[in-house]
């Protein structure tokens, strides 16, 4: 949620230092986080063409049986109740987890489809786009996307796009 690495670092670099001074203003649950695992804050986009960056942190993979399947459902339901409840007409989710937190993107792209797919069942007004960052994932989530036949998009998108 402060601008480490990978795809939050890409956003902060491209929201502005506003972004991380919201982020700073958001109270902390414990000393140092203040978004804790599953969970999901709300903040202004700023410099990005996005009205709010929800942020959410997901589960370092351990091995699938401690607990990481659910945290990760949860950054997906947190994330779209944060969205409904502040109007947002889209969302954009990275694959998260896949990164430097190890979750293979196999096993997530089913949670992050599944949780996706039972959102839009109730919410049907809000689109709901993929974005992947390597072409491993773009394929890995379009055939999840394709198997499930729903109507969410998936898109491939390169880090530079958010600089």
């Amino acid at each position: 949620m402060l601008g480490g690495g990978g795809v939050d670092g890409a956003i902060h670099r491209a929201a502005g230092h506003e972004l991380f001074e919201a982020c700073l203003k958001v109270p902390e649950t414990r000393p140092g986080v203040r978004c804790p695992t599953g969970e999901a804050r709300i903040t202004p986009g700023f410099r990005l063409p996005a009205r709010f960056v929800i942020h959410t942190v997901g589960p370092v993979y351990r091995d699938g049986r401690h607990g990481e399947p659910a945290k990760l459902a949860a950054c997906y339901r947190n994330a779209l109740a944060l969205a409904v409840a502040n109007g947002c007409a889209s969302v954009a989710f990275p694959c998260i987890s896949t990164g430097v937190y190890g979750y293979p993107p196999e096993a997530a792209s089913e949670i992050a489809v599944r949780e996706v797919k039972a959102f839009l069942a109730e919410n049907p007004h809000v689109a709901v786009t993929f974005c992947c960052f390597s072409d491993r994932a773009l394929e890995t989530y379009r055939a999840r996307v394709s198997f499930a036949g729903t109507g969410l998009g998936v898109r491939r998108t390169a880090a530079s796009v958010l600089y």
